[in-house]
């Protein structure tokens, strides 16, 4: 993004993200796809990329999707490409703490199994996940939120590097 992008002034951004979960991507693929072409990754392979990372890492209800596709939008903006670039990986690294520490403060956890009070590795979890809609009424909040903590932390450290 260049430097000057204001980022929560692109309301666009968070009806994407709600968009593309709702046409049935993952959260992962919802908060990657929509940073993707921005950051010069085609959105076509961001939504290949992050396809595994759904339902808390293909379902083991490990860290949320909703996260996970955060990291990589920050490690795409932001991350390490040349070893001897250590600037590269601190600030990756320190943003990464940063979004965590703001998603935990909203939520208190980080993985999809407790945000989502369901076990998605159980056939009675996924069955129940799906009853009961928790990926539109839950899980888009999530979404919402990452993009939300996602565009101030690229409005405020946009030009870092």
């Amino acid at each position: 993004m260049k430097a000057g992008t204001n980022h929560t002034d692109e309301s666009q951004q968070t009806r994407s993200a709600s968009s593309l979960h709702q046409e049935g991507f993952r959260c992962s693929q919802a908060v990657l796809g929509v940073y993707s072409e921005k950051l010069g990754l085609g959105r076509e392979l961001a939504l290949k990329i992050a396809t595994g990372f759904g339902a808390g890492i293909c379902r083991q209800g490990d860290v949320c999707g909703a996260v996970t596709g955060a990291v990589m939008v920050i490690g795409l903006k932001f991350g390490q490409t040349r070893l001897e670039d250590e600037k590269a990986k601190e600030i990756t690294y320190y943003l990464v703490q940063e979004f965590i520490e703001r998603f935990k403060s909203r939520h208190r956890y980080t993985n999809c199994k407790e945000l989502s009070d369901c076990d998605l590795s159980t056939p009675e979890g996924s069955k129940r996940f799906r009853d009961e809609k928790i990926n539109q009424t839950v899980c888009n909040k999530f979404i919402e939120d990452a993009e939300e903590i996602l565009n101030e932390l690229l409005d405020k450290y946009d030009n870092m590097l």
